[in-house]
């Protein structure tokens, strides 16, 4: 998906970010919008391997029993961010806890502590994942940051967070295996070759 920065022309008083970013999802079914450091941006649908990535990753979730009474496996739900009075972001996959619906704060979006662990696999606008979501995941004091960064063949686990970002960023290699923190519910481990695989094209 690649990603840009949208303005959109309005008569009389100014729309709201909000506002601005409610209209283009209405004009673009399907693409993801958000509001990260107040700067509305919009990504078109995912292709097929970035889904497949999603998938593949949530067997070995599924499998540790996270998606159930305590815990929840979701994708595409709308996190509110602290760092701007409208910000927002659409994380790719999250695991949250299962009472996430008495914690909705605003335009569908939920408080950032029912969120155990958000994840992002990587499109054409790559350096949104790496950058701008890194400060505003931590921001949020998200626990665990996961990045599927297909443009370099790397996952990074980002833990810790702190002020400006996280205070450990650990990056995989194909041939290793990513065991995920015990905060987010259960032991995982991922296979860093199988979840880049995933996310090729096929020839």
């Amino acid at each position: 998906m690649s990603a840009a920065a949208v303005e959109h022309p309005c008569d009389g008083e100014p729309e709201s970010l909000l506002e601005t970013a409610n209209w283009l999802m209405e004009q673009h079914p399907g693409y993801r919008v958000e509001i990260i450091g107040g700067v509305v941006t919009v990504a078109p649908p995912p292709d097929g391997p970035h889904a497949s990535t999603l998938t593949t990753l949530m067997i070995p979730f599924l499998a540790a029993g996270l998606h159930g009474e305590e815990s929840r496996i979701l994708q595409g739900i709308g996190l509110w961010l602290p760092g701007g009075p409208e910000d927002y972001a659409i994380p790719d996959l999250s695991i949250v806890d299962a009472d996430l619906d008495e914690h909705v704060i605003e335009n569908n979006c939920y408080d950032p502590a029912v969120f155990r662990l958000v994840l992002e696999v990587t499109s054409s606008n790559y350096n949104n994942d790496l950058r701008n979501k890194v400060t505003a995941y931590a921001e949020a004091k998200i626990p665990v940051y996961v990045i599927v960064n297909r443009k370099h063949g790397r996952v990074h686990v980002l833990t810790d967070p702190i002020a400006d970002g996280y205070d450990s960023h650990q990056v995989y290699a194909p041939g290793q295996q990513v065991t995920l923190p015990a905060s987010i519910g259960a032991e995982v481990t991922l296979d860093v070759a199988d979840l880049l695989e995933a996310g090729q094209r096929r020839k």
